[in-house]
């Protein structure tokens, strides 16, 4: 296959193979003798596992590490279990952070009148969280 057919096969883009094959996920591919890359079903199957491990947030060296793995018949699978249950905990440390932030926005929208005034506790909030002086107190610039 071609990258385009290879693209449509796995559900990556074109641009990301030519991305996963620059970072070395993907093992040498087969060129013609035009220079044109030849996927074959061990590569698409390569590009779906790394598609899938995207599609669970996974950073680039975990996905490195887990095709590692996988290619690996021998392999512990206490190892993976580790870099799934890692990096689900990574997440919820991210979701936490993020539903903070929710709070926040929420507390902070509520406080605004949204009207004609001038007077916004979201600007005020963001301008005084913009720089911090000695002593880590807040610091506004203009």
């Amino acid at each position: 296959m071609n990258i385009g057919q290879a693209a449509r096969a796995s559900g990556v883009s074109a641009k990301m193979i030519r991305h996963y094959e620059s970072l070395g996920l993907l093992p040498p591919i087969a060129r013609t003798a035009a220079g044109y890359r030849q996927y074959d079903e061990t590569a698409i199957h390569t590009l779906r596992f790394i598609r899938r491990c995207r599609d669970l947030g996974f950073g680039i060296e975990e996905i490195r590490k887990l095709l590692q793995l996988w290619r690996n018949e021998q392999r512990p699978s206490s190892e993976v279990k580790r870099i799934a249950l890692a990096h689900a905990a990574a997440l919820e440390r991210r979701i936490e952070s993020m539903q903070a932030m929710k709070r926040t926005l929420e507390r902070l929208a509520a406080h605004c009148h949204g009207d004609e005034r001038p007077q916004c506790p979201i600007l005020d909030d963001l301008a005084a969280h913009t720089e911090t002086g000695a002593g880590g107190t807040p610091k506004t610039r203009f």
